[in-house]
């Protein structure tokens, strides 16, 4: 299902809300438990700042994760991610609850993930990526696939690829000359 740049550009051109898987999207997909239980994640910086010039720009963004974690909620707040479900696996009925909050179409949504539980919302929406380490049955039925890992800019090549597309990346890049 993967599509060609120009159609990649075209979905992208229309998207209004930006939703982020975290484990496998915004990590590496690793998961650290500390002896007295407490984890921690490992999250890109470069990946950070693009979610935050996406935001600038004016798109939405908001995170849908099948699990639930505290070190989330402080890395959404941290970024500007405005809309949070977490411990939610099944993501279509999230997606349902967000567009109540955020009044979208379908085909104004760009999502990014890397497993099985993504899949039903990369393929539901505008624009469904899969990050280049995901699951394979995932990359074979989502629009595209990153050439970062997640983890590893997977999450900034998403962001740029909206901004590219809306006329928006360039502005953004030239305030740092």
């Amino acid at each position: 299902m993967n599509q060609t740049p120009k159609q990649l550009t075209e979905r992208a051109r229309a998207i209004r809300l930006a939703i982020f898987d975290v484990d496998g999207v915004l990590t590496d997909g690793r998961l650290f438990f500390m002896p007295d239980g407490t984890e921690f994640k490992s999250f890109n910086t470069l990946d950070g700042h693009g979610i935050k010039m996406l935001i600038a720009s004016g798109v939405e963004t908001a995170i849908i994760s099948g699990r639930k974690s505290p070190l989330v909620e402080r890395r959404a707040a941290a970024l500007g991610i405005k809309h949070l479900i977490q411990g939610r696996e099944d993501k279509l009925t999230a997606l349902s609850e967000l567009r109540e909050l955020v009044p979208v179409e379908l085909d104004e949504i760009a999502f990014l993930g890397d497993d099985l539980p993504d899949l039903p919302v990369i393929r539901r929406v505008g624009l469904g990526i899969a990050v280049a380490s995901a699951d394979g049955f995932v990359r074979k039925h989502a629009h595209g696939v990153t050439q970062a890992n997640g983890g590893a800019g997977a999450a900034r090549e998403f962001c740029e690829l909206i901004m590219q597309a809306q006329g928006t990346l360039e502005a953004a890049q030239a305030a740092y000359l």
